[in-house]
């Protein structure tokens, strides 16, 4: 077990930590409006689809193991789709609990746990993925650690936006973010000990687990999010913008 790296990557982690709650003072203290919100969902899907294009996708197809690949590519597409579904039911489940919720005594007490809980494996996987990224070099897995900083920056703000619509105080909604945050310490944890441990072909499948993750998280979570409001060609153009600059980080580096 390389300790040293393992360090490595739980000081990279905290990066992403950070953001997340950024992102909840942020949007627990000021009305983030539709157009921002938007912008950042689109420059944040381009940061994390030109990290899966320029770095994840060449090292997956350089490995050759069709087999391999495709365990991990279905295995992180089918995660991914049943959390969306579990997230969902539960979210429609917390609404009706609200709606019944007629004298409003308990609103504060009622937290959006589909919400919190797919947002949580969301990010536990997230600090996987960064950890077992680290096997590609520091410097993929700095760029890759990048891109899911603003992806979490995003979910502070969700988490941060929904709490905030419940009446939730400033406080207790800074103090539930950050709770949850730490789950990518945990699963970076993780994914450095999968790293010291894994075969070359193992960690290949882990990646390309990943790969698939990110490609549902970008075309399913994020831009389906920055759609929900009008969309703008500005908006658009931010998301080409954000794969540009990380396209030419990569290069640069």
């Amino acid at each position: 077990m390389d300790k040293k790296l393992i360090i490595e990557i739980l000081l990279f982690s905290l990066i992403p930590v950070a953001t997340m709650f950024l992102g909840s003072v942020w949007g627990a203290n000021f009305n983030v409006g539709s157009k921002m919100r938007s912008s950042i969902l689109h420059f944040a899907a381009g940061v994390i689809f030109a990290v899966v294009a320029v770095e994840l996708l060449p090292i997956v197809v350089a490995n050759g193991n069709i087999l391999g690949i495709s365990i991990g590519f279905f295995a992180g597409l089918a995660l991914m789709s049943i959390i969306k579904i579990f997230s969902h039911k539960a979210e429609q489940k917390h609404k009706k609990e609200q709606q019944n919720n007629k004298t409003g005594v308990l609103a504060t007490k009622l937290l959006p746990m589909g919400l919190l809980v797919g947002i949580a494996v969301d990010i536990s996987l997230d600090g996987i993925l960064m950890g077992v990224g680290f096997a590609a070099g520091d410097s993929e897995g700095l760029l890759l650690c990048i891109a899911l900083s603003l992806e979490i920056l995003v979910l502070g703000l969700v988490i941060a936006t929904e709490l905030k619509s419940e009446k939730f105080t400033k406080k207790r909604i800074v103090i539930i973010t950050s709770v949850v945050s730490f789950l990518f310490v945990f699963g970076a944890f993780i994914g450095s000990i999968l790293l010291s441990f894994m075969s070359e072909n193992a960690l290949n499948i882990i990646l390309a687990f990943g790969l698939s993750a990110l490609m549902y998280l970008v075309t399913e979570e994020l831009l389906v999010e920055a759609h929900e409001n009008e969309d703008t060609t500005l908006s658009t153009a931010i998301f080409f913008i954000g794969f540009f600059i990380f396209m030419m980080i990569a290069i640069i580096t």
